[in-house]
């Protein structure tokens, strides 16, 4: 007994030394926590994860168009031996043009049916094989956007399609760099395949070129921010005023009219009625004339206007008979030559 009691402070206190203070979560620095190791992987999903496997069987399907049938024709046994691998079974029908991926009694991993799926879509929508594959991977995904409904016109979305390719590719090329991402354009969609944040990117940019904003913008934001992530400091802290600020200007093609009419201001209340001929008659007192009197004086107003014109007339006749001012004539002074000579004599 007295042995046990002696052994027992000593154990005691020799866990107490061991033991370490844990760090809280208010010791700990906020960009240890808001930042992932590099080199830090995800550990991969294996059938001791779900030894059992799937309950029951998972189907996708998926058409493709007819200028696809012969590169998918070609390159279906490929697809067939690296779905295998997953267990994942894989169709192709030529008749009804359409590709078809299932799952089987030995496939553990239940996401992978949504990445063979992933897989038939970017394979449909013009995408190679190689590029395609990498959609198997755990660190990449796919994003399909569609930009046939952003457009009305057919014609302006071919201009901003090609403004999103750019000069032989090198708008598409340049994004790629950036996002780290493989960039597909077909038709109406764009597929991307990469990181999750550099898919994020390229949405964006996809999206903001079909509203008319130019990529070159977003392809400069996109620089700033990549040389903005080397800097240990400014990971944790806001990059606004670092990034450019474009103001979007929209120039008004329209002519402005010559003559500008303005709106009056606008008043409840009708405008005044106009005198009729018996209120000025009856303002000016000729309503109580006789007709006589009335008579002698539009007489005598057709008299005044006619000796106005009369005296307008003859004036401008009396013009042809004024002479003009003529003007004052200046003496030559004798040239210094003649002078000379004069003097010699």
């Amino acid at each position: 007994m007295a042995s046990s009691k002696q052994n027992g402070p000593t154990t005691a206190s020799g866990k107490s030394e061991l033991r370490s203070p844990k760090p809280t979560s208010e010791n700990r620095d906020e960009s240890e926590l808001l930042t992932v190791p590099d080199g830090w992987k995800e550990p991969a999903f294996s059938k001791e994860d779900n030894p059992r496997g799937l309950l029951e069987e998972s189907s996708f399907a998926t058409l493709f168009p007819k200028y696809r049938e012969a590169y998918l024709k070609e390159c279906w046994p490929l697809v067939q031996k690296a779905l295998n691998e997953h267990h994942i079974n894989a169709t192709l029908d030529l008749i009804e043009g359409s590709m078809t991926v299932c799952t089987t009694k030995k496939t553990f991993d239940p996401y992978i049916i949504i990445r063979a799926r992933d897989l038939i879509k970017l394979l449909a929508r013009s995408v190679s094989f190689e590029q395609a594959i990498r959609i198997l991977q755990d660190d990449v995904a796919c994003d399909i956007i569609k930009i046939g409904s952003l457009v009305r016109n057919k014609e302006r979305f071919v201009k901003r399609r090609q403004r999103l390719i750019g000069p032989k590719g090198s708008t598409l090329k340049a994004l790629e760099l950036l996002t780290n991402c493989y960039i597909m354009v077909q038709g109406n969609t764009v597929s991307a395949i990469g990181p999750f944040s550099g898919l994020k990117e390229v949405r964006k940019v996809v999206l903001d070129t079909m509203k008319n904003i130019h990529p070159i913008y977003n392809i400069k934001t996109l620089m700033i921010k990549r040389e903005l992530a080397k800097d240990s400091e400014l990971r944790s802290q806001s990059w606004e005023r670092f990034l450019p600020q474009f103001k979007h200007k929209n120039v008004n093609k329209r002519k402005e009219p010559k003559k500008k009419t303005v709106k009056k201001e606008y008043t409840p209340f009708p405008p005044p009625q106009p005198e009729s001929q018996i209120d000025k008659e009856l303002a000016s007192g000729e309503y109580f004339l006789k007709a006589s009197q009335k008579k002698r004086q539009k007489m005598e107003a057709i008299k005044a206007k006619q000796a106005e014109a009369l005296s307008k007339r003859q004036e401008e006749r009396n013009k042809a008979f004024i002479p003009p001012k003529e003007k004052p004539v200046h003496l030559k002074k004798p040239k210094e030559g003649l002078k000379s000579t004069n003097s010699e004599d």
